[in-house]
């Protein structure tokens, strides 16, 4: 099927015009007397009026808090650019804005145990957890360390500590000690919220002793809290939640409304190139992001469902909690998404009539690599819109979507990152879904595609670096521990001036839309020609007996030539038939430049804890140099499989 010839999704007119997204532009029609011919003209607009146009996300989202008179000040600077300087917010207030009987909070863990949290509820145990905070010493300012599962604590905490000014951090126990110690180690907490174990493929995984290690390398910590999940208990010189909070009753938050960049978040970097990056959001950028991507991209708002498979160490757990500013009803899950089958988060989909799934394009993939049909056994009458990150989308996967899920769903594939908690490009409710391709731009992001000279490249004309052209409030405040914003200004700015470089290499397409071909710094350059590390997975991808490749380049001859290296179904064995079988599939699917040099069997491939493979890690082992952080891997043993590769010698 070619991509140009139809659509694979057309909204109706009814869906359209009973959009959040189709009354905002109303709105703004009125406003303006203009008259926006679809989406893609909107986003013109709304990229060249840029302080209009946040002014009105706040206006119609309904932030609560004081705007200000002054939307954006020096708008001609990146860095340097802020969004409404004189505004004072809370993130946690405007996320607590409900304290009803709705539910908040639907919980599901591996076994099946589920937990219910009105917005009432919520909002009384946030209170507490804020009242033990300003008892342990805490003031606005200080970091607080969140070493726990996708468990509703997690939440609370967080809502807790932003509600009175204090940053957060997060990451997942399935971080090891050293890869806790080098996050939390850089931005020094006070207090240490950890659990005692998790659940994962069936087994209990007792964290314990991996807390007390932790809390000994972080000197800055003066109190531990622990989250009996396994029922363990508190380990030694540590308190349980239920200590924690006795003495507190519930009552009215005093919400500390704090300036609009006042930091949120510290996040962190991947880190396999190193130590983590640490990553600072602020209140108001990632309350406004999100109030826009709930609302207008999704069209999510009151008492609607949502879902996204996700850890605490993966961005889009801040991305699933924000929903509730929208005043959504959030379904949280923890554990193993193939326990036990890979039908457990379609059960829990729908059971509760989740109107968002959301997950990785790798969750996807193994969908249908191993036939699962979640449409022909679940009711999914509610579900409405399936979103993908993490890694390219690639268009067969699309095609597995529309058939064995469901056949009317919006199907929206995002990418942004950590560094923006959002989305650079992503969906929205009002226009058709092209095979393979993203929908658009984020509205109030001027994302563009540059060559090497930093011009434009025309849709259709090829593939170039990310970019965004004109400052976003949800860029990030600084990074921690550098105060001269040399490592921010290195990061995004470096390769053109005054314009974010993101480090995706992306393409324009026809439609409006956009096919990202992978992280610019992975991409191949056989011959001297740039090419996609997506564009060869696609391929891979569709040979029956491989299960998952990952493509690098090596330094040879003077040139670069690409290794492709194939993880192979049980069973199978990789032949000269079966490499030529590779071979030809990407030199007709993609074209004779991609075809690698090299098929190499492998027993694993490396990847991070939020599913993602690392090229540069291998890229790095087989030639010889060492990998700084492999503390960041789920799977950091799979690195010794590319080591001293006799293959690679010829």
């Amino acid at each position: 099927m070619n991509s140009t010839e139809m659509p694979l999704w057309v909204p109706s007119p009814d869906r359209v015009k009973a959009s959040r997204l189709y009354r905002f532009i109303q709105g703004i029609e009125e406003k303006t007397g203009r008259s926006f011919e679809g989406y893609e003209d909107f986003w013109q607009w709304s990229v060249e009026n840029i302080e209009d146009f946040w002014a009105c996300v706040w206006d119609f989202c309904g932030v609560i808090g004081d705007k200000g008179s002054e939307i954006l000040m020096n708008g001609d600077k990146m860095p340097g650019a802020q969004f409404f300087p004189e505004a004072r917010l809370n993130y946690a207030e405007n996320l607590l804005r409900r304290r009803d009987g709705g539910t908040a909070i639907i919980f599901r863990d591996e076994k099946g145990d589920e937990r219910t949290l009105t917005y009432g509820q919520l909002y009384d145990d946030v209170s507490r957890w804020r009242q033990a905070l300003a008892g342990a010493g805490m003031k606005e300012g200080d970091r607080i360390a969140l070493y726990l599962p996708n468990i509703p604590e997690a939440l609370i905490a967080m809502l807790a500590a932003s509600s009175m000014g204090v940053i957060v951090s997060l990451a997942s126990p399935d971080f090891g000690v050293q890869g806790a110690v080098d996050r939390f180690g850089q931005i020094e907490p006070r207090i240490l919220v950890a659990v005692d174990g998790y659940y994962y493929g069936g087994k209990d995984i007792d964290c314990t002793q991996k807390v007390q290690d932790v809390r000994m390398q972080l000197p800055s910590v003066e109190k531990t809290v622990m989250v009996p999940f396994l029922g363990k208990g508190a380990v030694a010189d540590s308190v349980t939640v239920e200590d924690f909070i006795a003495s507190y009753a519930p009552r009215d938050i005093a919400f500390t409304r704090v300036p609009f960049n006042h930091p949120l978040f510290i996040m962190f970097s991947s880190g396999t190139t190193g130590v983590p990056k640490c990553i600072v959001h602020g209140h108001g950028g990632t309350l406004l992001q999100h109030l826009k991507e709930f609302q207008l991209h999704c069209d999510l708002g009151r008492d609607d469902r949502v879902f996204y498979f996700t850890t605490t160490g993966w961005m889009m757990w801040q991305w699933l909690v924000g929903g509730l500013a929208s005043e959504v009803c959030l379904l949280l899950f923890d554990g193993s998404p193939f326990h036990p089958d890979g039908e457990a988060l379609w059960a829990f989909t729908s059971k509760h009539k989740a109107k968002l799934f959301g997950t990785s394009a790798k969750y996807i993939d193994a969908l249908k690599v191993n036939d699962i049909r979640p449409g022909d056994k679940y009711d999914l009458s509610d579900l409405k819109i399936i979103t993908s990150t993490g890694s390219p989308l690639v268009h067969e996967s699309f095609d597995y979507v529309y058939d064995a899920i469901k056949g009317d769903v919006h199907l929206a594939s995002i990418s942004g990152g950590t560094d923006i908690v959002s989305c650079f490009v992503l969906g929205n409710p009002i226009s058709p879904v092209w095979r393979g391709e993203i929908q658009g731009a984020g509205l109030g992001m001027a994302v563009d595609a540059f060559n090497d000279e930093g011009q434009p490249i025309p849709p259709g004309a090829g593939s170039g670096e990310l970019v965004c052209t004109r400052p976003f409030p949800c860029m990030p405040v600084q990074f921690w521990n550098d105060p001269d914003g040399v490592k921010y200004h290195g990061a995004y700015f470096e390769n053109y001036p005054n314009i974010w470089c993101h480090g995706d290499w992306i393409e324009r397409t026809a439609h409006g839309g956009f096919i990202i071909h992978g992280r610019s710094d992975a991409t191949l350059n056989p011959g001297g020609v740039r090419i996609g590390t997506a564009e060869i997975y696609r391929q891979v991808e569709q040979v029956p007996d491989v299960v998952e490749s990952i493509a690098v380049g090596q330094d040879w001859d003077g040139d670069v030539r690409v290794i492709l290296f194939v993880k192979i179904r049980d069973g199978a064995v990789l032949t000269e038939e079966l490499i030529k079988t590779i071979k030809t599939r990407i030199r007709t699917g993609a074209s004779p430049r991609h075809v690698p040099a090299k098929v190499i069997a492998v027993a694993d491939i490396p990847r991070t804890k939020s599913n993602k493979i690392v090229e540069l890690a291998v890229r790095n082992v087989i030639h010889g140099r060492p990998v700084k952080n492999v503390e960041a891997l789920a799977n950091p043993e799979a690195l010794d499989l590319y080591k001293d590769l006799s293959a690679l010698q010829d």
